[in-house]
């Protein structure tokens, strides 16, 4: 039967129902749920739920021609990989949603809106269900699509999400990591988007990720939207909080480093299928911090909150 309810919203979820919505979107129910009341900014937004997609594809009578193109595949037949790939990704964005699931994502989708205002974008995220396991690490292997704006522009994202599964690389690590293609399925995320194109945007860490020291939060940033530095295409800004004697009150910037931030990914204007684009850093911020000491101090406080959870 299909499930009655294709939506949750993150106020709703924890990090327990990653069979539900998948890694990406119980670690954000987890957090909007369990540390936005303590001070933690976590921007609002649901997810489709993995059975949506099992559904989906059901309804569509597409599981056959999938078992028929992965069923044995030989990986290391690279052309043979691309052109199962390619035809599972257009059976699975083919069979698109069933009205009903279309219903409740505008639905969802109008919620936001109300809650925001005019003028919302949103950031349409996969998040697989045997994603960021202790064992297996499936970041950056299926698709997510920034400032998405419209209801026509979210139900085209979400069918893009979905066929994102089949991916050349998500197929190959899962033939390496011993995963059955058709036990992993993939849920949406749907969050309002920052407009971090208008300031700037990084990663955190509560670790140093070169020597696994664990007393530093680890601060990358750079200009524009936080996909370059998630994507290692620009050089980023660098900063080092010390936890323990930020814990004890005195709290400073232990060493930061100038990134050469050569490129920024910005809102691109009108709505097209590319609503991003990369553009040049002005000099004048290429030469100057991404984020003052006050606001890596700032940022530091709510790693700190979340690692301690």
């Amino acid at each position: 039967m299909p499930d009655s309810s294709y939506i949750r919203w993150f106020s709703d979820l924890g990090r327990d129902d990653v069979a539900l919505v998948g890694g990406k979107n119980a670690s954000l129910g987890e957090l909007h749920r369990r540390l936005k009341p303590l001070g933690v900014e976590v921007p609002d937004g649901f997810a489709l739920t993995a059975a949506a997609f099992r559904d989906a594809l059901t309804a569509a009578n597409a599981w056959d021609g999938l078992h028929a193109l992965l069923d044995d595949l030989d990986k290391t037949d690279v052309e043979r990989l691309a052109r199962a790939g390619a035809r599972a990704r257009e059976i699975v964005y083919t069979a698109g949603l069933t009205p009903d699931m279309e219903a409740q994502l505008r639905t969802a989708f109008r919620a936001l809106l109300a809650e925001y205002g005019e003028g919302l974008t949103v950031a349409v995220r996969s998040s697989a269900t045997a994603e960021d396991l202790p064992t297996a690490s499936f970041a950056g292997q299926h698709e997510t699509y920034l400032n998405v704006a419209g209801e026509a522009m979210l139900l085209d994202a979400v069918r893009r999400c979905h066929a994102s599964l089949f991916t050349d690389r998500a197929i190959s690590y899962r033939i390496d990591q011993g995963f059955d293609h058709f036990k992993v399925a993939l849920s949406v995320g749907v969050q309002k988007m920052v407009r971090s194109d208008l300031a700037s945007a990084g990663v955190m860490f509560t670790l140093d990720t070169e020597s696994g020291y664990r007393d530093a939060v680890f601060i990358t940033g750079a200009y524009g939207l936080g996909e370059t530095v998630v994507q290692g295409t620009v050089d980023p800004d660098e900063f080092y909080v010390h936890k323990p004697t930020f814990r004890q009150g005195r709290r400073a910037v232990l060493r930061r480093r100038l990134g050469e931030k050569l490129v920024k990914m910005v809102y691109r204007s009108g709505r097209t299928r590319e609503p991003t684009r990369t553009v040049p850093t002005p000099g004048a911020d290429r030469e100057r911090f991404c984020l003052t000491d006050g606001e890596v101090l700032r940022l530091a406080e709510q790693a700190i909150r979340i690692e301690d959870h």
